[in-house]
């Protein structure tokens, strides 16, 4: 891949302030993946783009995921065909398109007695899963391939397994990929640059007031659409689009262990003991990852998120209902995420 040649910082500010560049046709507002993705899809059609960034680029959601790209087995479980359908067909195409950044990954669900679901409606649901992405790769597994894959696996009550696959994804990176191959088509990026507030002409949003958060420089931009993808940060800019609905942020927690402590090379699921919440065990560049709490941030979204004590614990027993014989400790956590 070509080197990409970004317009040094200054210079797009000048162009932001008058010039050529002093109209978009589309300015979106956020960095991640869900930015980056709405600026490829613009700049494709031919329309004059540019995003803004407050922090660096994928500094929230799209560098503290789970990494994963999956159809979602729980939207289907849920009778969302359409939703699983399309989930399942973009996975596809990343594959596909980016073979080096989005790999498949083997995934075991373990059928335990009394466990929902039963075996018959699992493989149900895996059967209708492989349909909907027009491939085959489920099967049923015996326990002796769980014990082979899984050192220490709890064996009580275990059936057996369905094995398929999902993939899995550097985020960050991802979302670089997808902002640089958008300045190849001519779109423009800024980050250190806050939206900080909506301009509007006869009740439509017309622009907005920028600043530069390392100079403190404000300027005047003006588009024809703007788009707020700032994710939990969506309602700060007063979107009558929400109306007077708040964001409720969630933070998902992660913990990672040595992989010589605990090592896997597929994914599993677990079910915590707690509250019945099914969880990953997964391999991830090197490493063991276990994941993931689902809990609200109640904290400064503008502060780097992290892992609670309470989040630690949390993990660490899903990890020994699911690995009895040597769970993983406190003391052989190496690092989070959030």
């Amino acid at each position: 891949m070509n080197p990409v040649s970004f317009t040094d910082r200054e210079t797009l500010w000048k162009d932001m302030l008058g010039g050529a560049a002093a109209d978009w046709d589309v300015i979106v507002i956020g960095g991640g993946i869900t930015g980056a993705g709405i600026l490829r899809e613009a700049v494709r059609l031919g329309y004059r783009s540019l995003l803004i960034e407050q922090r660096d680029f994928a500094w929230g959601s799209s560098s503290r995921s789970s990494k994963m790209v999956h159809g979602g087995l729980r939207y289907l479980a849920a009778g969302q065909f359409s939703l699983t359908r399309h989930a399942l067909q973009e996975r596809e195409k990343l594959i596909r398109e980016a073979p080096r950044l989005v790999q498949r990954l083997g995934y075991y669900f373990p059928l335990y007695r009394g466990q929902w679901p039963p075996r018959l409606a699992a493989g149900a649901l895996f059967w209708l899963y492989d349909r909907l992405a027009g491939i085959r790769d489920h099967r049923r597994v015996g326990n002796a391939e769980l014990a082979r894959q899984f050192n220490g696996l709890d064996t009580d009550g275990l059936n057996g397994a369905f094995y398929y696959t999902d993939a899995v994804t550097d985020d960050a990176r991802l979302t670089l990929r997808v902002l640089q191959e958008s300045v190849r088509q001519g779109a423009s990026l800024r980050n250190y640059t806050r939206a900080n507030r909506l301009l509007r002409e006869q009740g439509r949003v017309c622009g907005l007031l920028a600043e530069d958060l390392e100079s403190g420089q404000q300027a005047t931009l003006r588009a024809r659409v703007v788009i707020n993808a700032t994710g939990a940060w969506a309602d700060r800019l007063g979107n009558a689009a929400l109306a007077g609905m708040k964001i409720r942020p969630q933070r998902g927690s992660h913990l990672v262990v040595s992989a010589d402590r605990f090592p896997v090379s597929s994914a599993i699921f677990l079910l915590h003991p707690a509250d019945g919440r099914r969880l990953f065990v997964y391999p991830w560049e090197g490493r063991t990852v276990i994941g993931t709490t689902d809990i609200r941030h109640g904290r400064d979204l503008d502060t780097a998120a992290s892992m609670t004590a309470a989040e630690l614990r949390y993990l660490l027993a899903a990890a020994e209902r699911l690995f009895p014989g040597d769970p993983p400790k406190p003391a052989d956590v190496i690092s989070s995420w959030s």
